[in-house]
């Protein structure tokens, strides 16, 4: 007998996979309002133009693709507007989804056809190459038309010591390789401490840190010295109890995972590159912002900072935690530096708080996240125009990138680049990065990099959990065909 075959909801539903490719996605995107669960889906009115210009010029010209893709190939833009608009399509994502986590991957042929078009599609779009060598030539092309780089080496939630130090050793390696490439052309190397030090041991720490604040009397011996994890608004419904200490053998990883950090602070102070620590999820982001602090306080460039903490603003204590942390770091003499995104761990946070019963640390709509990423943007920048901390704004939202120019040049601090920049994917938004880069500002590229088949089941999370982020290529795609029209009709005429 023939054995059933089982195939995924997207295969019984090939009229919606092979769509007309100008449809509207199903998926919200990043900039609509509503709430998160909408299935209308409402795009706002942007910012009129005249109403964000300085005395001189506009503050992001968009109108001048000629201007806006300067030094980007013909070729280039072709292949960008041919991957973004697959990347837009939904079911694509869940097919993608669905072939890698599936059997399939198991067959050495089927698996070796498989990466080899995600290498020659998304893989060569959204990441920056599978090894250093690579991410050179990736680097050098974005130092030749203005952006930086910020190089993620793309692993993530180790399970031994042993992985925990090849991961070190890859980290200081990606340091090392600045030294080789044109001079300021990288902004950051990134860090994920899920990385060097397991998650079992973060989650750990986290509950033990969450326990410390609601009793302060708790004693963590293992702990050095910090600036404060918590609001009173933060999420501690994942530590319900006491939790046991540390074992000695856990203490002892601890430890390990606190030098490996160290090792790395070391090594980019020496090389004068600033640190970027990621951010995870609520069950973990406490013990992974105490890794961050603490090495904030011993490592720094005189009064700049080294180390880049994130704050997720789609979470509701985003920014009173941004704040207390910020005052607090100011008080001790320490500079501080962030990094604001909006989020991207939406759909398994409030899972997790829907089987627990408790209320979502996510805000209720996106519009919400919108105001809370604006509301610690503009914050931040007013600190710095009073002299102190830095920021990095990553966003792929035109609004928000408007509002924050406008804001930075009325402050006056536009073409200080320790203090403030840009951020956006590698392959996304480069629409908002081109038109950054031309009024002034620093920009940079956040780069992942690796094998493909370690760095794309990473990016597919990351389309699974904030699958909303595909569909704002929209704007980048009339960009492109914009240019690639004016091109054509040069070259014709």
């Amino acid at each position: 007998m023939a054995n059933k075959v089982v195939y995924p909801k997207v295969f019984r539903d090939l009229r919606s996979f092979v769509r007309c490719l100008n449809t509207a996605p199903t998926v919200p995107p990043m900039n609509f309002t509503g709430t998160y669960d909408a299935t209308t889906v409402t795009t706002p009115t942007l910012i009129p133009t005249d109403q964000v210009i300085t005395a001189d010029k506009k503050v992001i010209n968009f109108e001048d693709v000629k201007e806006l893709f300067t030094g980007v190939s013909t070729l280039k833009l072709i292949r960008s507007s041919l991957t973004l608009q697959m990347a837009a399509i939904e079911p694509m994502v869940d097919v993608g989804i669905w072939v890698m986590n599936s059997k399939l991957m198991h067959m050495p042929i089927v698996k070796e056809v498989i990466l080899g078009f995600v290498k020659g599609t998304f893989y060569e779009h959204f990441c920056a190459g599978k090894d250093l060598t690579e991410v050179r030539r990736t680097v050098t092309k974005l130092s030749d038309v203005g952006l930086k780089g910020m190089l993620d080496y793309g692993v993530e939630h180790a399970t031994e010591n042993e992985s925990c130090d090849q991961s070190m050793k890859v980290f200081l390696q990606t340091a090392e390789s600045t030294k080789s490439l044109p001079s300021s052309s990288v902004s950051f190397v990134v860090v994920k401490v899920t990385a060097i030090c397991t998650p079992k041991l973060l989650k750990r720490m986290s509950d033990l840190l969450r326990w410390e604040h609601k009793n302060p009397s708790f004693n963590l011996p293992w702990k050095h010295k910090s600036i404060p994890l918590f609001s009173d608004s933060s999420p501690f419904y994942h530590t319900p109890q006491k939790p046991e200490p540390l074992t000695v053998e856990e203490e002892h990883d601890l430890q390990l995972a606190h030098e490996r950090l160290m090792t790395i602070c070391k090594k980019c102070l020496e090389l004068d590159v600033d640190l970027l620590i990621d951010a995870e999820d609520t069950a973990i982001q406490p013990a992974i912002d105490y890794f961050a602090y603490s090495a904030a306080i011993k490592y720094h460039k005189d009064d700049d900072p080294l180390i880049f903490g994130t704050i997720q603003a789609y979470l509701k204590d985003a920014k009173e935690r941004m704040v207390i942390a910020k005052k607090a770091a100011e008080k001790m003499g320490v500079p501080m530096g962030f990094k604001l995104v909006r989020g991207a761990y939406m759909s398994s946070e409030r899972e997790l708080a829907s089987r627990l019963g408790v209320q979502s640390p996510i805000h209720d709509s996106i519009q919400q996240t919108h105001d809370c990423f604006n509301s610690c943007a503009e914050f931040m920048l007013d600190e710095i125009s009073n002299g102190s901390g830095a920021v990095v704004l990553a966003t792929h939202n035109i609004e928000s990138g408007k509002l924050a120019a406008s804001k930075a040049i009325d402050l006056g601090i536009r073409k200080d680049r320790q203090k403030l920049q840009f951020a956006q994917l590698y392959g996304m938004a480069e629409g908002l990065s081109f038109g950054l880069r031309n009024a002034g500002f620093q920009v940079s590229k956040y780069l992942p990099f690796g094998p493909v088949e370690q760095v794309m089941p990473y990016l597919i999370r990351r389309a699974e959990e904030n699958r909303g982020l595909l569909s704002t290529s929209a704007f980048d795609r009339q960009l492109m065909r914009k240019e690639l029209t004016r091109r054509f009709k040069v070259a014709t005429s």
